[in-house]
Parts: C-alpha cells; structure tokens; sequence
C-alpha cells in the first residue's frame, strides 16, 4: 500500500488540529487518559506478548542469519524479565508528575499596569520514528498526552505484530477519554517516512529512535527540527587514585547491565599507574561477563600477563575504529592515558556526546573532567546506566538527545514543552516609550512568579 504525500499531510493535519484541543484539555483530563491507557495495557498483556513472540521468532531467524542486528533483537522482546512491568509504570510516573502546561517560569512588570509573563506550552505536533522497542508506544503516547502534544508513531517492519497490537489497545483507550483520538496516530503503512518528514508546515520535532542510519537518515531528509542521537559511545575513565572495588562495580555494571542499550559503556580509559593494579581487577570482572576486550598494546601487554588461560581469547588488540564504534555488545575497547587532560581530549575527540564517567576518589580531578567533557551527562563514580528517563525521575523518556539547544540528555516531560511569552495590558502602545518629552520610561521590575 502506497503512502502519498497527501495522506501524509491529512495524518499531520489532524495531528496538528488536535494538538490545539489537547493543549487547553485540563490535567485531570489527560491524566484519566493515562489512568485508561495503563488499564488497557495490562488488561490486554497477553495479547500482546502473544504478538510480540511473533516478531520476536522471525527477529530471531534474522538475527542468525546475519540479516539483523543481536541487540536490535534483544530490544525487540517485551517478554525480557520486568520490561512489560516498567512500560506499565512508566505511564503511571508520568501520571502522577506535576502538569508540564502552563507553568509561570517569569513575570516582570514593565509599566504600571503593562506585565509581561513566561509560561511553559507544548511543542506541538511530535513524529516518532523508531526501530523494535516497541515499547516506545507507550512511553511516547504518556509522555505526548499529560505534556499537550500530538503524536504520529512509525514503528520499524521488524516490530510489525507488536506494533499492531499495542497500536489497537492505544486508540481503543484514548477514544474512551476526553483526550482527541488523533492526538496519539500509529502508521502502520511501510513506505511513510519520507512523506511525513515533508510535513514541515504541521509536524514540529522529530524524534527518532533507531540504528545509527535511522537517525542520519532523518537528519538528512527532513526541514523538522530532530531531537536525537546517532550514537551512544559513552567511556569511562579510571583515574590514577580510584579505588578498585569502585571501578569495578561502576564498569562492570555500565557494560554488562543492558549491553544493547546506548548507555551501555563502550571505551575504558584506564590511568598508566593502574595497568598492574586496578585494571587486572577490572577485567575479571568483565571477563567472568563474557566481555571481549579490545586492548590497546600497553593495557594487552598487562592483561596478558594475569588473565587466566582459558579467558585469553577474549583479550586482543583493539584498532583504532574501535574507539569511535558503539558495538552494543559484551565488546569493550580499553586504551592507557598517561593523565586526566589525556583521558579529557580523547573524550572530547572520540565521544557522540551521550554519557561519560570518571573513577577517582579526587573531587578537584572529577570536577575539572566533568566541567571539561562535553557531554549530556558526566558522572563521578557512578554507571552510566542512570542515563535514563525514568531512573532521573522523569517518569520516562521519548529518547536521549545530544542537541545542544532545547533539550538535552534523557527527554522527559519538560524537554517536550517550550514556552510563550504573554503580555497584559491597558491600552499600551510601543510608541509611548522614548526619551523624548513626554515618553514612557520602562520599569522592568522582577516580579515573583508565585503571585
């Protein structure tokens, strides 16, 4: 079935139109929304389980051809222990948050009787196109509703039945409520995504989710702003003075947790001090995982001399694409720094600007690393895992973004609102306010926004 570029605008359109109505709905409106949309999902888990083990056999048989990716697989499967669960409580977190709309964030009188104000709004109209993750939906669907912002969703072919089914419970929900059913649409035709990145007069922001030639691919074809990243290479660095049982809980857990995910660790900077004491504790730790390490020779050489003989296959010599590759995999790449402003201009060259960590027991080391890296988070002495909507307590996420204007880091609520400024009158004209004889002179005095 083909997509034209008119069915494209229609799908915008109403998306648009219905934004302006859900934008003025009252937050105990879109929250009884949220409350019918939790409801349904559970009611409705076998169901989908049952249409999510579909895709996820056939992503299986691809995954062992080599024809998709093991992590594009393992974020297919909504049956992994807990993640149902946490798409359930992702909804109601962001229920229960305080409404986004509307919030005075500035006034200022500028003239008796002339005051200008700052209130937070919604974007508008958000296209979200994603790849297996089909809990997405969800997530999007919560975050759009209680935030006043339409939704287009485009899932990937291989979420194709998981997508369907949770599509169906989602407008059978919204429809129930006060919310305006266009508000939330899921495209399910295959050939859209062009047509709706065109639809830059209705759409507002982008948002993709997805292999690094998704993101690049919408980058490059659309006029809609994009909220995203391509890569996740997030590092670590083990300074010179960090304690042992540190580096290895903080590594180990940010590499091994979820290595599909784009906050998984991908480089490990280790001090040179380190290369006989630290490091060989750190890599136990990895090894017993199952991790590969790709070494640079200083760091080999040392490993080589203490890893046991049945875990040296899984110690060689790293090149150098394998700093710059985000392997999604239980793949480290471990290189030696002779200092902490090594450590920080190989981040700075290397990183996509997601999330990086320092180990150290120096606060004057870890604010100087974290003050210079140029990232969406920096850490000190914790995992990079907590790059992450629901963990920051945002309830949870439309995706992490490196953009450097708007928003940035884990998306949550008040990265999907932006702001108006209103002014309120009697009568004031511009014109009055000059040097001249009888001008106006401006007051600009701050007011509290809790008046």
């Amino acid at each position: 079935m083909s997509f034209t570029d008119s069915a494209a605008a229609d799908v915008a359109r109403n998306a648009s139109v219905a934004s302006r109505q859900l934008a003025i709905l009252s937050n105990d409106a879109r929250n009884e929304a949220l409350t019918a949309l939790h409801q349904a999902l559970d009611k409705n888990r076998a169901s989908i389980l049952a249409a999510n083990a579909k895709d996820v056999e056939l992503a299986t048989r691809a995954a062992e051809d080599g024809s998709l990716s093991h992590s594009v697989l393992k974020r297919l499967d909504l049956s992994r222990p807990g993640k149902y669960d946490d798409m359930l409580e992702g909804i109601l977190s962001v229920r229960d948050l305080e409404d986004p709309v509307g919030k005075l964030t500035m006034r200022t009188l500028l003239d008796e009787g002339l005051t200008l104000e700052r209130v937070s709004c919604p974007i508008g109209v958000l296209l979200i196109i994603f790849e297996a993750r089909p809990e997405v939906i969800a997530n999007i669907a919560a975050l759009a509703i209680k935030s006043g912002n339409a939704a287009i969703l485009k899932g990937g072919k291989e979420s194709n039945e998981s997508f369907a089914a949770i599509a169906n419970v989602v407008s059978e929900a919204i429809s129930g409520s006060q919310v305006p059913v266009p508000s939330i649409q899921l495209v399910k035709t295959r050939d859209v995504v062009s047509s709706l990145l065109a639809q830059d007069s209705f759409i507002d922001l982008v948002i993709p989710r997805g292999s690094n030639d998704l993101v690049r691919y919408v980058k490059e074809n659309t006029k809609i702003p994009v909220l995203g990243h391509a890569d996740g290479l997030c590092s670590a660095y083990i300074n010179s003075d960090a304690k042992a049982s540190t580096a290895v809980k903080v590594v180990v857990d940010s590499k091994t947790d979820y290595p599909a995910a784009c906050n998984a660790l991908e480089t490990l900077l280790v001090h040179e001090s380190l290369l006989d004491s630290v490091l060989p504790e750190v890599a136990k730790g990895l090894l017993e995982k199952g991790v590969s390490l790709r070494c640079d020779q200083a760091s080999k050489d040392a490993l080589t001399k203490v890893v046991p003989a049945e875990k040296v296959a899984q110690v060689s010599l790293a090149t150098d694409a394998d700093y710059n590759t985000e392997f999604l995999d239980l793949v480290l790449a471990i290189k030696t720094v002779s200092s902490t402003e090594a450590a920080i201009a190989h981040v700075n060259a290397h990183s996509s600007g997601h999330t990086d960590i320092i180990i150290t027991e120096s606060r004057e080391d870890a604010t100087r690393y974290m003050n210079s890296i140029d990232s969406a988070g920096v850490y000190w002495n914790a995992s990079s895992r907590f790059a992450d909507g629901m963990r920051y307590g945002f309830g949870t996420e439309v995706g992490i973004s490196t953009n450097k204007i708007h928003s940035r880091g884990p998306v949550g609520l008040e990265g999907l609102t932006i702001y108006k400024y209103l002014i309120r009158g009697d009568g004031h004209t511009a014109g009055d306010y000059h040097d001249g004889p009888g001008g106006r002179k401006y007051l600009h005095q701050k007011l509290s926004v809790d008046n």
